[in-house]
């Protein structure tokens, strides 16, 4: 039987500077950091979800069943690097098992982050995370990543892509403390799929979230 303490967080803040008040917009009548709250509250083995914000205000947005920590202000600051505000966030509450997600993902579904989070309960691997895997021709810093230009595969023999999402990120609490990471040493990658992958940072993803949570 697993005994690990696992302890999600969502950090936000209400001042967004892409997409004004991003965090609170409305998406199928509920505003858009409700959404990935409500996914983490229906992960069995996630003992406790906290939002992570300097305003008080988010309380009148978030589940019932999360808990609302409040952080210094200085961590608003555009030039703020989110690992300064995860290292704030563990500093202040403790866990074996910490399990960082985002608003920004609001389609994430709450088996995917299970499928994950098991793996890293039973020891196989020190860290996950969510990626959208593709099969096609990538190029980094003006060279090919996964073929040779001498002999170019059919697009089915390619080697897959995966391509981080900012849904969600797990790691062992020594993995962050000592290595100052979000990914271990040995992840396990959680494969996402299209939908489930949309990130909502500009006003045309929200557009385009909003009509796949009409069709859905």
């Amino acid at each position: 039987m697993n005994n690990k303490r696992v302890v999600a967080f969502v950090p936000i803040k209400l001042n967004s500077q892409r997409l004004p008040k991003k965090n609170i917009l409305q998406l199928n009548g509920k505003p858009l950091c409700w959404h990935i709250l409500n996914t983490l509250t229906k992960v069995e083995s996630i003992d406790q979800v906290y939002v992570y914000c300097s305003d008080e205000l988010i309380k009148n947005y978030i589940p019932n069943k999360v808990k609302f920590l409040k952080r210094d202000s200085r961590l608003d600051g555009d030039l703020i690097k989110g690992y300064d505000i995860y290292e704030s966030f563990i500093n202040e509450v403790e866990s074996d098992i910490y399990v960082l997600a985002h608003t920004t993902s609001p389609f994430i579904k709450s088996t995917t982050i299970n499928s994950a989070l098991k793996k890293v309960l039973q020891g196989e691997n020190d860290s996950a995370f969510s990626a959208l895997k593709t099969q096609t021709f990538a190029w980094y810093r003006n060279k090919p990543i996964n073929y040779d230009l001498n002999d170019v595969p059919r697009t089915q023999d390619l080697e897959p892509v995966f391509i981080e999402t900012s849904a969600f990120f797990i790691f062992e609490k020594d993995i962050f403390t000592t290595h100052r990471r979000r990914i271990g040493f040995s992840p396990y990658i959680q494969e996402v799929n299209n939908i489930e992958a949309v990130d909502i940072d500009t006003k045309e993803d929200y557009e385009l979230a909003l009509k796949l949570a009409q069709s859905n």
